[in-house]
């Protein structure tokens, strides 16, 4: 069967009103989460940001990208930058949200633990703790990238910088095709704070906010607090909700000044998600006799599912005025996240395919960076970094037997009843009937001679650690006044090592019906009992390996004049070696290591203002040539890697900004992507993916928005800001499954509403995907392996009131 879908009154800084302020965030009681630039409460990193006339401000916003404060029209790659304005503007904070307005970025999460984080066509989305990633997400300058802990709350957000192509040079390891940079706002010398609420329907419910005051002369502190609540989308017949929401963010800072131009920053997160399982659907029918995937779901573990998930972390970050030419940067990061999930993975009332993710990791890294100005013709940086890592994933099965025969029932329909009743016994119901129900009563396969156990229970556990040695250079020569040479590199030394293990199932019922579903081209061929999935290993498989490598950039930009500003670059992307375990079904195993995948990018791009800056823009036009392509394929009862070979991703990308009047001003972002497996591998041979789309790579994406705002009488305003979203065609795996496929499709989203007190008061609605647009976000995932795909339904429409203040 196929599916394709279209488908914010100005208080007094009086003591007592300070005193409570306090109390309210050591009572977790709601503040603002978004700093408002121009206003007492804007950090310095932020101050640059344009006139009312611009307030979309994709331009002229100052970023830190090339580690050094720029107009983000200045600075020659493919960067958006998202100030914690335009953020709250359009009520963006989720990294799915953004994922919808940066162009050439596509952000997919299933649950907090398994997010698939694509630019370019690229996807990081393995869980295992023994793969590297293909894009780096950095808070606050500290590598976030493993996937399982990669998702983080948005709020009290300074500005967001998304980085297209490699970007080795300036982020480090991971960054083959992109980088996210979250940068949060930081405690500063103001006294100031504020709160954002919203009430929606599912009982959705979101407070955030900040508060920020001087401790002392050379000491202020900030603490931001974040809940965001809803219930699941999808109603579970075997109890609970699916898909929803409850996440609670709580992070403290301290600023301290060390000198007249140096200082250290201190920056603590926790986060805590708890919330139920995600909405896994297959096709078989539930206890109403419903395939609906739209429609209630009827997954057996009920409220049982869900997701526990917990991340720390620790930043230190310094900055030391070394001389007039001289700065020294410095950045520390120490982080640790636990999570464990339940799921569904053949997505029925059926006690079959049920797992978890326990996944486990602790990491430290130290950078160091020297950079140089001195106002002539040379700017640039060098620097060396650390990072630590190590890491775990538990993956827990267990199964009915008298259920897990059932998977192979799409197979067997169309069999002779006869043979079906000599393998299995009678049943009654009879087994290939459509309506056919959970637990049948069988507790042996009569042919084989195989007792079904009614409770078996195996699993796998996988294991990385990484300890990598970084130096890198970069730096911008200025020709002539208008012509530049920027150029970096960066040389790595990485130690890997990854081990895998399996546990097999025990107990007096342990059994094996691997040769049952074999017999039915289901499950794994020829597993060796006591197991049914996943093949022995005896014990736990290492393997390591250490590698250099060099990445770099090259990029000449010339300034046409004070409005445009054109680049052309080229620059290298790496993925490291993968390390593999092949685990035959008798337990015996071989180890591989696959080369690195390499990326080459080669890029131009324009971007400028125009009409006194009330128009701004930012073109790039580019070629991906990958070699050593990495995908993931499912066999012997694990994923593995294998080299597909090459692959090519040509593209366009536009951001473009008008400020009508100062009331009225609309931006559009597109994004073309032709990204498709080459013909041919490196030795001329047809490769299996030949000519297919890459996974989560839409040809087109695009995102409009309107922001409207109208003088009332008084200090009052009214805002209207519609905006739309559209991607093309997905497919949701590299062998593009027909099956397994999203037809394009739009969502319409809304915030209206009034501000007064001069803008520190606001009232509004908000609504998304005000159409109801029913779409999936995944198709194929675990269930398919075994016969059983299952998909993910998008979110439907949502809507609420909101309600800010801020002093």
């Amino acid at each position: 069967m196929s599916i394709q879908t279209a488908s914010k009154t100005l208080w007094a800084p009086r003591r007592r009103n300070l005193a409570l302020c306090i109390a309210s965030v050591l009572l977790g009681m709601p503040l603002l989460a978004h700093a408002q630039p121009g206003s007492p409460d804007a950090p310095a990193a932020a101050s640059s940001t344009a006139p009312p006339a611009s307030a979309v401000s994709l331009n002229t916003i100052v970023v830190t990208a090339q580690k050094r404060e720029q107009q983000e029209k200045d600075v020659p790659i493919s960067i958006s930058a998202y100030s914690g304005t335009f953020l709250k503007t359009l009520g963006i904070t989720h990294m799915d949200d953004l994922g919808r307005y940066a162009p050439g970025v596509q952000v997919q999460v299933q649950s907090p633990n398994t997010p698939s984080i694509a630019i370019r066509g690229i996807t990081s989305d393995d869980t295992s703790a023994n793969t590297p990633g293909r894009v780096s997400i950095f808070q606050d300058g500290v590598d976030i990238s493993r996937a399982v802990g990669s998702v983080v709350a948005l709020y009290d957000m300074d500005r967001i910088e998304v980085l297209r192509g490699p970007q080795g040079t300036l982020f480090g390891r991971g960054a083959e095709s992109g980088a996210l940079s979250l940068i949060d706002n930081k405690a500063n010398d103001t006294t100031s704070g504020g709160f954002t609420t919203e009430f929606g329907n599912y009982s959705s419910r979101l407070l955030t906010g900040f508060f920020n005051t001087p401790l002392s002369a050379d000491v202020d502190a900030r603490v931001a607090v974040y809940d965001s609540q809803h219930d699941g989308y999808i109603k579970n017949l075997a109890g609970g909700t699916l898909n929803g929401e409850d996440t609670k963010a709580l992070r403290a800072s301290l600023h301290i000044r060390t000198g007249a131009q140096s200082a250290i920053d201190l920056v603590a997160n926790y986060q805590h998600d708890s919330q139920p399982g995600t909405d896994f659907r297959s096709l078989l029918p539930d206890s109403q006799g419903s395939t609906n995937v739209f429609g209630p779901a009827d997954l057996n573990e009920g409220s049982a599912l869900g997701i526990r998930r917990k991340i720390y972390s620790l930043a230190a970050l310094g900055s030391f005025q070394l001389s007039d030419d001289w700065t020294l940067s410095t950045t520390t990061g120490l982080r640790r996240f636990n999570s464990t999930e339940s799921f569904d993975a053949d997505g029925s009332q059926l006690d079959m395919l049920n797992f978890g993710n326990h996944s486990r990791s602790h990491q430290a890294s130290q950078e160091i960076r020297f950079n140089f100005d001195n106002g002539g013709r040379f700017t640039g940086f060098m620097g060396a970094n650390f990072f630590y890592e190590n890491g775990s994933q538990a993956v827990p099965f267990h199964t009915d037997e008298r259920s897990l025969l059932l998977a192979i029932l799409p197979i067997a329909r169309g069999l002779d009843p006869g043979l079906v009743d000599l393998l299995f016994g009678p049943a009654n119901p009879p087994l290939l009937t459509p309506n056919f129900q959970p637990n049948q009563p069988y507790s042996a396969i009569p042919l084989l001679d195989t007792p079904l156990n009614p409770n078996e229970s195996e699993g796998f556990e996988n294991y990385g650690s990484t300890r990598s040695y970084e130096i890198f250079a970069d730096g911008t020569f200025h020709v002539t006044d208008s012509f530049d040479i920027t150029a970096g590199l960066r040389a790595s030394r990485e130690n890997i090592t990854a081990g895998y293990q399996v546990f097999n199932a025990t107990g007096p019922n342990a059994a094996s019906i691997g040769p049952a579903l074999a017999l039915f081209g289901a499950g794994v061929n020829g597993i060796t009992a006591p197991n049914d999935l996943f093949a022995p290993t005896n014990g736990m498989l290492t393997n390591a390996k250490s590698t250099n490598s060099v990445v770099g950039r090259l990029i000449g930009s010339w300034r046409v004049n004070d409005d445009i500003n054109t680049y052309v670059s080229v620059s290298r992307g790496r993925r490291p070696d993968a390390l593999t375990f092949n685990v035959n079904p008798d337990g015996s195993y071989t180890r591989a290591v696959l080369p690195a995948e390499t990326l080459w990018n080669y890029e131009v791009g324009v971007k400028g203002s125009a009409g006194d800056g009330k128009f701004a823009y930012d073109l790039s036009a580019f070629y991906y040539n990958y070699t050593n392509f990495q995908s993931q394929v499912y066999q012997n009862g694990q994923y593995i890697a294998v080299n597909s070979g090459r692959a090519h991703a040509p593209g366009f990308e536009a951001s473009l900004q008008q400020a009508f009047t100062d009331q009225v001003s609309a931006f559009l972002n597109y994004s073309y992507l032709h990204a498709r497996f080459d013909k041919t591998d490196q030795d001329g041979d047809p490769q299996q993916y030949a000519g297919n789309h890459l996974r989560l790579a839409p040809d087109n994406s695009a995102a409009l928005g309107v922001l409207v705002n109208v003088p009332l009488d008084g200090d009052k305003a009214f805002y209207f800001r519609p905006s739309f979203t559209w991607r093309s065609k997905v497919y949701f795996e590299d062998d593009n499954n027909p099956d397994y496929v999203q037809a394009g499709y739009g969502l319409l989203n809304l915030r209206a509403g009034v501000t007064f007190g001069k803008g520190r008061w606001d009232v509004g609605i908000w609504g998304s995907n005000l159409a109801n647009k029913k779409y999936l976000i995944d198709g194929g995932n675990t269930g398919e392996d075994f016969g059983l795909p299952t998909y993910i339904p998008g979110t439907p429409r949502t809507f609420g009131i909101s309600i800010s203040g801020k002093f």
